[in-house]
């Protein structure tokens, strides 16, 4: 587990500016709605957060999906009204690889840590959302968006709650994939 660790910090560390975020053209509900489900960045990290509820069980199977749509949206309105911090793309990058090694890792971590990561993660995609919707007037974009992050969420928890051994070998190969996937956008 260490090795997995150390290799995904080596990957981190040698990141090149990664533009996570290109604009989307964004005019309607439709196009909220898909940005998700098109934009890898944003399909892996909804779907970690299903499998990560997933595996942690008990409350968190709705309490991490719940964060995230609320502090997503929070972040949304703070972009929309001109919070835009430098990072943010280097930041919803970082989630990807993060939310991998969380998966990869059976650290015990608290009920107030796995909330609060799942808060920082949800700012952040929040923020870059709420930022491109500043050229845009209709928040059906945001609602399409929110529609398909909780759509995701629900996939991500259900293809990690298979009882079944594939399940295991899908939450490990999920985990690989975001931190190859992390390390590849903080490269390009």
């Amino acid at each position: 587990m260490k090795k997995q660790i150390t290799l995904a910090t080596l990957f981190s560390l040698f990141s090149s500016m990664a533009i996570a975020h290109p604009g989307h053209g964004l005019g309607n509900a439709y196009a909220g709605f898909m940005h998700p489900l098109t934009g890898w960045d944003h399909l892996m990290v909804m779907l970690a957060i299903g499998f990560w509820a997933a595996k942690l069980g008990g409350k968190a199977r709705w309490q991490l999906p719940a964060t995230f749509i609320v502090i997503m949206t929070i972040g949304a309105a703070l972009g929309f009204l001109g919070l835009n911090l430098p990072s943010v793309e280097m930041a919803v990058t970082a989630s990807v690889m993060a939310m991998g090694v969380l998966l990869m890792i059976s650290l015990p971590i608290n009920k107030v840590m796995q909330l609060s990561l799942t808060a920082v993660f949800a700012l952040f995609h929040g923020l870059a959302h709420g930022v491109e919707l500043q050229s845009q007037s209709n928040f059906a974009i945001l609602g399409g968006m929110l529609f398909a992050t909780t759509m995701l969420h629900g996939v991500g928890f259900m293809m990690a709650s298979q009882r079944i051994k594939i399940g295991c070998w899908i939450n490990n190969s999920f985990a690989w994939l975001l931190v190859l996937a992390g390390s590849y956008l903080l490269l390009s």
